[in-house]
């Protein structure tokens, strides 16, 4: 949608930010006491999305790999936003809810719509255009490098999110006062603009 906009208003909106201050991670009540391990073979920590995870490639959901969460964890939730977006708030585009409690992975394009889930593979939720699945990024030509943060939570219950498909405030609420770990990994994205792809395997922590 967005690769439609002119670079000429991309640039004009390149100080509306929704700022890295707003993303789930960085909340009082999310700010977890410890770090776990999160990363992808197919990018590294703050380096370039290749495209085919983007609008302007196949759009589908990249690999990621996580370590072993900490003792007391009954649940693993992501939560994937665009910090960058000119919006208020940071868009969302992908929550995955109630993944097993330990060191796993998510396979490229994994993060499809599931309906009710499964308790092997987690229950994927509601992106910010409010359908099930990993929303590609988009960013508008002009209006610079986004960062798309990739948040893993390591949770100390099995609490309901309420619904057969989370939405990011359903999900922040029932996380609040349960988060053991965290795990962070940023990929960036922009058009129009020169980027290159940077190291593949770089290890990002909280």
């Amino acid at each position: 949608m967005l690769e439609h906009l002119p670079a000429w208003l991309g640039k004009a909106m390149s100080g509306w930010r929704a700022g890295v201050e707003s993303i789930a991670v960085v909340r009082q009540e999310l700010t977890p006491p410890a770090a776990m391990r999160l990363d992808s073979p197919a990018f590294g920590d703050m380096a370039r999305l290749p495209e085919r995870f983007t609008a302007d490639g196949a759009g589908v959901s990249p690999p990621l790999v996580w370590g072993d969460p900490p003792e007391g964890t009954a649940m693993l939730a992501l939560l994937v936003e665009d910090a960058d977006a000119p919006t208020p708030q940071p868009l969302v585009h992908a929550i995955v809810w109630n993944l097993p409690p330990r060191a796993g992975d998510l396979a490229e394009g994994a993060i499809v719509a599931d309906g009710p889930g499964s308790a092997e593979r987690g229950d994927v939720g509601r992106n910010s255009y409010l359908s099930e699945g990993w929303l590609p990024p988009d960013p508008p030509r002009g209006h610079g490098e986004h960062r798309y943060v990739f948040q893993l939570f390591a949770l100390d219950a099995k609490v309901d999110i309420g619904g057969a498909t989370p939405g990011r405030s359903a999900m922040v609420e029932a996380m609040a006062g349960h988060v053991l770990a965290a795990g962070v990994l940023t990929g960036t994205y922009s058009r129009d603009e020169e980027a290159p792809v940077g190291p593949v395997g770089a290890v990002a922590t909280a």
